[in-house]
């Protein structure tokens, strides 16, 4: 089997699945044409595997262009062409796709097979608890009944038939889930065989390159209020800022504000506690004078470059906290668990403007989730009177700004270590 992530489409693969029982008389069917073996069309599968109006159809290459996709960045456009093919090498050197995709699938041959004894009548159930099942193959209804349903049965008296429509069997996560798994039966007669299905969120990856002389160093990786300050020497930027903060605390969580936000009596931290204590959630974020800001992040993978989909709001309801959804990302006021945001770490390479980019390099590490009615406030801008500030004002507001140079530099760096291509 292969396995995806939360509100994905998987092909699970089971070798020489035996299945054998004593077979009832069966009147043969009257003669007819036999079937063309042949995929769903191309309109058919769009509405199938079409989520948020991505099409998510394992291809060689995914697409940032369609008509209703609106493309934010090509990575690849980072590099000249010299540079480009010998990122593209390491790429394949180090093989880099990997089968399981998120709310996509995987067309992994040979499929599920059948390998008894030849039979008048072939009738195969396939049962899932907590997905849905599906074919690809184009067959009446009357060889395949149930198809998105949690009981798929294909009947047919022809043997090819069913080992087309067993090998492109498709199993599909309706809700948002993190590492769960789940048992699917192949039933045959009295004769059962059960395989196990893993939902999860394939890790995006985090390539290092450390050029020349360097050695690549790999980062991997309880309720009381600490407040840290701490120095870093000049400029090592943002994100180098981030772990170092991270890297000393000793309790369990971690709150990150920004410095000019400010706590009120809607600030109930004691709210986000209770969500991470209750649930599977890694991080949980609130909202900034009310405005909600939270992300999905669609992760479309292909064989020359994975394409990133970037849509707001949340996939479902957090379970047991209805004012709470799970989602990819949140604002910059969130509380995580220590040891897991120290499992993903920030990329120090990222200087000055980056936030996506940490849920990003999360996916498939972290369970985010949004609880908009925990509300932190915003200190007001004024503009600066006194000349000495207004001065040293203009010296930091360069620092909050990318430079074109550092652009290209995040783009490059995104295709190179996360494998994306492009971005919507």
């Amino acid at each position: 089997f292969f396995s995806a992530a939360g509100l994905c489409v998987v092909l699970f693969i089971l070798k020489s699945v035996y299945l054998q029982a004593k077979f009832d008389s069966f009147k043969p069917e009257p003669s007819r044409p036999p079937l063309v073996l042949k995929l769903l069309p191309e309109v058919q599968l769009r509405n199938l595997f079409t989520y948020n109006g991505i099409w998510l159809f394992p291809k060689n290459q995914c697409d940032c262009d369609s008509m209703h996709l609106r493309r934010r960045y090509n990575f690849q456009d980072a590099y000249d062409p010299a540079e480009l093919q010998a990122v593209k090498g390491e790429h394949q050197n180090l093989g880099v796709l990997s089968c399981g995709m998120f709310l996509s699938f995987s067309l992994c041959p040979p499929g599920l097979q059948y390998e008894g004894p030849d039979a008048p009548v072939y009738e195969v159930t396939l049962r899932a608890s907590l997905g849905i099942l599906n074919t690809l193959a184009d067959i009446p209804d009357n060889v395949v009944q149930g198809r998105g349903q949690k009981q798929l049965t294909i009947l047919t008296s022809d043997r090819k038939l069913l080992k087309f429509v067993l090998a492109h069997v498709t199993y599909t996560s309706k809700v948002y889930q993190h590492n769960k798994v789940d048992t699917v039966s192949l039933e045959y007669k009295s004769s059962v065989a059960k395989f196990p299905v893993t939902i999860r969120h394939p890790a995006i990856p985090r390539l290092h390159d450390p050029g020349p002389g360097k050695v690549a160093i790999a980062l991997t990786a309880e309720t009381s209020l600490t407040v840290i300050e701490l120095t870093l020497w000049h400029p090592q930027g943002w994100f180098a800022g981030r772990n170092l903060a991270i890297s000393q605390v000793t309790t369990k969580y971690v709150l990150w504000v920004d410095d000019d936000f400010l706590f009120t009596n809607k600030t109930k931290i004691e709210v986000l506690v209770d969500v991470l204590e209750k649930t599977e959630l890694d991080v949980v974020g609130g909202s900034v004078l009310g405005n909600v800001y939270q992300f999905k992040l669609l992760l479309e993978q292909s064989k020359n470059g994975d394409c990133l989909h970037q849509r707001s709001g949340g996939f479902q309801l957090l379970d047991g906290f209805p004012n709470c959804v799970v989602t990819s990302g949140v604002v910059n006021f969130f509380l995580a668990h220590t040891e897991r945001l120290l499992r993903v770490g920030f990329d120090p390479r990222l200087q000055r403007v980056a936030h996506l980019e940490f849920f990003v390099d999360g996916l498939g590490t972290l369970l985010v989730g949004s609880c908009p009615e925990v509300i932190i406030g915003h200190q007001p801008h004024t503009p600066v009177t006194d000349s000495e500030w207004a001065t040293l004002e203009k010296s930091y507001s360069k620092y909050r700004t990318n430079t074109n140079a550092q652009i290209q530099y995040k783009l490059a760096l995104h295709y190179f270590k996360n494998h994306l291509q492009c971005s919507t």
